[in-house]
């Protein structure tokens, strides 16, 4: 028993260093780490006026045994308790590395991609607009799975298409961008 222990130990903490190792790389012309996000990128809504455009956003290849990868868009600082979730993309095949800007929720171009429901209560890319005051963090994520599908529909939360990417991810790679108004 003690020696069954020792190996699933030895095990883990060599798939976590493996992990740990391996760098991903998230960019994008649109959004620039630590830098505020443009107008072209805001919320068309609840007294924002931008574009509400997706930011184009490209990836470097995940480590051997990527499946799929899984995109999403977080604000922490959303006045809510819980964050408030932009965009959520998952199923992305392997051997597609970007998104191009405006990519829209109907968008088929990608076979089998699905953009699960945010927090605006529908899929597809909604941009920033936070309450007056001080900036919000917007978290871009790119996960690669060790799955190709991760099993869940358009209609999946947000919080269940997280526990599905966490229990998948073999790498990630974040960017933040900033907005205020």
């Amino acid at each position: 028993m003690k020696k069954n222990w020792i190996q699933v130990l030895v095990v883990g903490m060599a798939a976590w260093a493996a992990s740990a190792l391996f760098a991903m790389e998230l960019a994008s012309p649109d959004v620039k780490n630590g830098a505020t996000i443009s107008d072209e990128q805001v919320f068309d809504s609840f007294g924002c006026k931008g574009g509400n455009l997706s930011p184009a956003l490209s990836w470097s290849k995940g480590p051997e045994g990527t499946l799929s990868y899984a995109l999403t868009c977080y604000d922490p600082d959303a006045p809510t308790g819980s964050g408030w979730w932009h965009w959520v993309v998952f199923d992305i095949p392997a051997d597609v590395t970007s998104l191009p800007k405006g990519f829209k929720a109907d968008d088929a171009t990608i076979p089998g991609l699905i953009q699960s429901r945010t927090d605006f209560g529908k899929p597809g890319y909604g941009g920033p607009c936070p309450p007056p005051g001080k900036p919000h963090h917007y978290i871009f994520k790119v996960y690669a799975l060790k799955v190709k599908t991760l099993g869940l529909t358009a209609d999946a939360t947000a919080a269940m298409v997280g526990f599905y990417i966490n229990a998948n991810k073999l790498a990630e790679a974040k960017l933040v961008g900033l907005y205020s108004r």
